[in-house]
């Protein structure tokens, strides 16, 4: 998959374009484990772009996310779609495969949940989303 002019937003201006943006769909692309047991953003629906153990791109995804714009009674090429996972590579590729399915406006959310690794490999104290104190969830 070829890399396309995907939009990325840092975790704060994300949060404030959720906000803005009623309609918006904010996607955690992590696996369902992360998702429950780290945490994620309040109100973000969780379809996995790449499935563990194996790490296999979630072949339905793009469908899923259709669903899901949908069930919330919006056109699915037309809604913001932001999509966030551990640091921002899995849902930049995640964001590519939407664009690719021509989706007109996908976002990255740069450093995701976790952010970076610090100097002692713990992540969470360098940037992302909850190193910034966004609102998320637990379980």
């Amino acid at each position: 998959m070829s890399k396309k002019p995907i939009k990325s937003l840092d975790p704060i201006s994300a949060h404030k374009f959720l906000n803005k943006n009623s309609d918006a769909l904010l996607v955690d692309v992590r696996c369902e484990i992360e998702y429950e047991y780290i945490g994620h953003p309040v109100d973000a629906i969780n379809i996995v772009w790449k499935k563990y153990p194996g790490w296999e791109i979630n072949e339905t995804f793009a469908a899923e996310v259709d669903l899901a714009v949908s069930n919330q009674g919006q056109s699915a090429k037309k809604t913001p779609i932001l999509l966030i996972c551990r640091s921002g590579a899995r849902s930049r590729d995640a964001a590519e495969c939407l664009y690719e399915h021509h989706y007109l406006e996908v976002y990255n959310v740069e450093e995701g949940f976790e952010g970076d690794k610090n100097n002692e490999a713990r992540r969470s104290s360098v940037n992302g989303w909850r190193f910034h104190g966004l609102p998320w969830v637990q379980g």
